[in-house]
């Protein structure tokens, strides 16, 4: 098996770990040593990875609130929802344009971004988690399935928010978001970091490995060498300041640590921000603001 960002041959074994939040299954997280991106073996088939999903604890797409884990997830959500349109709107200050927001979950930040005055186009693969959009919101979500069927040159923006990972056409869905924006426009791309304290910290129980729903695992090397092969460059990194503290009490549960675990994962969870203060390549998790490569840079 090659590489899939970079097709080097012979990865290596980073990590062997499971699916702690269904399944129980086994898996393999092979290593390239050429591009740094870590992915997921056996990858489940777009036929069978559906099933991965079918948990009521998916709260990206059930919006479960019971239990103080989920709570504390939408209560984080809210806050980083204002902070997320705030900033996407800081990016084309005083215009409002088209938006594309690629597993677009239950719409949440497709409507937050309409009540800006943005014209969104929204994308998820999910039909039930479309109808849930339709009941929160009033929001007709389109299927993934008609991303190559996307005009050119038509989006300002387009969002993919910790989405890229679960992708299995990588680089089409890329190839076709540098078809559809704009010269001028944005790729917002939010991943896990698994060259974070966070995760060199917990290992096989870091949450945001997340096996087998993430496919592929990212650092910002591999980034930087998948965007740049495609014809984009990165223009900034901003750290998701409350993902190490999630993914790190989620960990803990992982480890069936209790109560020690709870006050463990703040202290990881500060330790790994106190890294990524210096450094936004050192997140938990990283937002990457991607725009095209220039016209010069090509001659």
């Amino acid at each position: 098996m090659n590489c899939p960002v970079c097709n080097h041959s012979k990865p290596q074994i980073a990590i062997e770990s499971q699916d702690f939040s269904l399944t129980q299954e086994s898996f393999t997280i092979l290593h390239c040593s050429h591009c740094s991106v870590r992915f997921t073996s056996p990858l489940p088939s777009q036929e069978a990875i559906g099933t991965y999903y079918k948990f009521i604890e998916y709260i990206s797409h059930t919006d479960v609130k019971e239990g103080w884990m989920n709570r504390l997830y939408h209560t984080v959500r809210t806050k980083t929802l204002a902070q997320k349109t705030k900033w996407v709107q800081s990016l084309f200050t005083g215009h409002k344009g088209h938006l594309l927001d690629i597993g677009a979950g239950t719409g949440a930040f497709v409507h937050a971004m309409k009540q800006k005055g943005w014209k969104v186009t929204g994308l998820e693969p999910d039909a039930s988690t479309r109808d849930k959009a339709f009941e929160n919101y009033k929001i007709h979500l389109q299927s993934t399935a008609s991303i190559h069927e996307l005009p050119q040159n038509e989006f300002e923006v387009i969002s993919m928010w910790h989405v890229l990972e679960h992708v299995h056409a990588l680089k089409p869905y890329l190839s076709q978001c540098f078809k559809s924006l704009k010269q001028n426009g944005r790729l917002i791309i939010a991943v896990p970091n698994y060259t974070s304290f966070d995760a060199k910290y917990y290992k096989k129980y870091w949450a945001a490995y997340d096996l087998p729903r993430h496919l592929y695992h990212f650092s910002p090397k591999s980034m930087a060498t998948l965007l740049n092969e495609l014809g984009f460059e990165i223009v900034s990194l901003k750290p998701m300041w409350y993902d190490s503290f999630y993914v790190s009490l989620l960990s803990e549960k992982y480890m069936q640590s209790g109560k020690i675990g709870t006050l463990r994962a703040g202290i990881i969870g500060l330790i790994s921000n106190l890294f990524a203060l210096k450094d936004a390549s050192k997140a938990s998790s990283i937002i990457y603001e991607v725009k095209k490569q220039s016209v010069q840079d090509y001659i």
